[in-house]
């Protein structure tokens, strides 16, 4: 409200003002062509109406990207998808307990007619041989060096004969063989001479050391196992001899004589095992 009463004092004192400069040259003013006219403003109006709402004005530029929010609460678990793809196979798992036996089945056909005694005769026969090749197999395991150092097994009723392609001195030989439950073979009859000396020939050989030898007393022979030489012998003629004095071991060729060697130098030899004690 002062402001307006200064500002009214201020137009009256602009309108007194000019009249008297008219007065004072109303001369002049007479002569002018034009008049002056002098615009006053009026009042402050009161305030009008509020107009209407204007249409939305164009969309700003896009301001700058705010701070990242707190992250919101979980969600309510959503409902089961459609079912994927199957997999490939996996690995075969480990073999599982044995189930309970199920129950018994229904007795079968009668079965035809049969000669039964020709059968038990083909099993029985089928059964020794069955544990003979058991017992040979084990034999096997337990005796042979290696397959390429043996010549394959002979056998007789009582005995079974291993030569061994590996050249040792007498008494290393005679070692291996009693390490696996045996001697060097020893040719007690002519059956057993013949079968060592086929295999010598056999194994494309010339001469093995065999279990005799005068190692305690000079020119009389024995077995390794100490038993004596009465009731066979197969020395080649002239033999033995103890040439040089220094023939205390045997030797036995592929014609199945025997010839007195030394015991140092090193040759294959035969390996000799009881069936009853393999």
């Amino acid at each position: 409200m002062v402001e307006e009463k200064q500002f009214l004092s201020m137009i009256l004192m602009s309108v007194v003002t000019l009249l008297m400069l008219q007065t004072s040259f109303g001369e002049h003013l007479a002569e002018e062509s034009c008049t002056v006219q002098i615009l006053v403003p009026g009042l402050k109006g009161e305030l009008g109406d509020k107009g209407q709402k204007g249409a939305p004005g164009r969309p700003g530029r896009v301001g700058p990207p705010g701070e990242i929010g707190q992250p919101g609460l979980r969600g309510h678990k959503g409902i089961m998808g459609r079912y994927g793809k199957v997999g490939p196979s996996g690995f075969k798992g480990a073999k599982g307990d044995m189930g309970d036996p199920g129950p018994r089945g229904p007795n079968g056909d009668p079965g035809l007619p049969t000669d039964c005694s020709s059968m038990r005769k083909t099993i029985g026969e089928m059964d020794i041989l069955v544990n003979q090749l058991s017992s040979e197999l084990k034999f096997i395991k337990n005796a042979l060096p290696s397959p390429a150092a043996v010549a394959g097994i002979k056998e007789t009723d009582s005995k079974i004969y291993l030569l061994v392609k590996e050249e040792k001195r007498y008494s290393d030989a005679e070692f291996y063989c009693q390490s696996r439950g045996g001697h060097l073979a020893m040719p007690k009859d002519e059956g057993a001479n013949n079968a060592i000396a086929g295999y010598i020939t056999e194994a494309g050989l010339n001469r093995v050391y065999v279990g005799i030898h005068d190692l305690q007393v000079e020119g009389v022979f024995t077995y390794v196992d100490l038993s004596p030489m009465t009731t066979f012998s197969k020395w080649r003629k002239g033999e033995p001899n103890n040439a040089y004095d220094d023939e205390d071991c045997a030797e036995m060729t592929a014609s199945g004589e025997w010839t007195d060697v030394s015991c140092n130098p090193t040759m294959c030899f035969v390996c000799e095992f009881d069936k009853d004690n393999i």
